[in-house]
């Protein structure tokens, strides 16, 4: 299942911050992740277009059809390392190998702290990771380092 979500009348964020126009893919299987995650992102940008799968294979395969139409990219990549058949670290792994696809900027979402797992997800490519439950504080500060 993907989805465009967009709600361009939020007043709880102002101004001009480079986040506030994103387009993001959200791979995460749990519901209850992804909804907070959506709220949240509703709540910090002002306009984005966020799309979801729910594992790596829907992921690969929203890719691949912005690229078969000549669409823009996602800006950012929230990825859960836990995922149904391919891992979301076997799916950075595959990202960070295409020429079209590596220069995007993945954040890892992880609902535990091991340390063998997040540096490996730096050695990986990606920039940056987020220990579930997302909290707002966080999320605002990654969207600011990757933007």
């Amino acid at each position: 299942m993907s989805a465009a979500i967009q709600d361009p009348k939020s007043s709880e964020v102002r101004g001009e911050r480079p986040y506030n126009k994103l387009k993001i893919l959200l791979v995460e299987d749990n519901p209850d992740d992804v909804e907070l995650t959506c709220r949240l992102l509703r709540r910090i940008c002002l306009e984005r277009d966020i799309f979801l799968a729910t594992d790596a294979e829907e992921a690969l395969k929203i890719l691949e059809s912005i690229l078969e139409e000549g669409g823009a990219l996602p800006d950012l990549i929230l990825l859960d390392i836990k995922l149904p058949r391919l891992s979301g670290m076997e799916l950075l792994e595959r990202l960070k190998a295409s020429p079209e696809l590596r220069g995007i900027p993945v954040v890892m979402l992880t609902g535990s702290i091991v340390s063998e797992h997040i540096q490996k997800s730096y050695d990986l490519g990606a920039v940056s990771y987020l220990l579930k439950p997302i909290s707002e504080d966080e999320l605002l500060l990654t969207l600011s380092y990757v933007s």
